[in-house]
């Protein structure tokens, strides 16, 4: 039986800061979300959403995808960094209002010392956005924001 894991749950961020809808699905290496471009997103202005907030869109699948992992294995979630990313291109300036996009974060490399690469994309009508995210998730969070990992 699959569950159903709720945004809030699995993505370290409140209110406004969440900026995905729903997960639509997860496997072992990668996770799907979506969310609907409104008035009242977080970023919105005159023309929409600006393309470059993507990338928050790509990191949030990113961290819904350890979240969903790290429940499933009874584990707390735990906050990431994103490090890089490439490759990075938009064909549209902005997300336009009412615009349903799709997240798909796939892990490319699974590293144990915590630096990871997803392979994301954000597809919409008929326009596709496709990016490497290189992050780290560390073991002892509070110690690397200290300086000491």
């Amino acid at each position: 039986m699959k569950e159903d894991f709720r945004i809030l749950d699995v993505v370290p961020h409140q209110s406004p800061m969440s900026l995905l809808d729903a997960i639509e699905s997860y496997s072992d290496n990668a996770l799907v979300s979506s969310l609907t471009i409104k008035e009242d997103s977080l970023f919105y202005e005159e023309l929409g959403v600006p393309a470059w907030v993507g990338l928050e869109y790509m990191g949030q699948t990113i961290a819904a995808y350890a979240g969903v992992k790290a429940r499933k294995e009874g584990k707390p979630v735990k906050i990431g960094f994103l490090v890089s990313s490439r490759r990075y291109e938009s064909p549209q300036s902005h997300f336009k209002l009412g615009t349903k996009l799709t997240i798909v974060a796939e892990k490319v490399i699974d590293n144990p010392s915590g630096l990871n690469v997803f392979s994301c994309s954000i597809a919409w009508d008929d326009f596709i956005i496709r990016a490497n995210l290189n992050v780290y998730l560390p073991d002892k969070v509070e110690e690397f924001l200290e300086g000491g990992v």
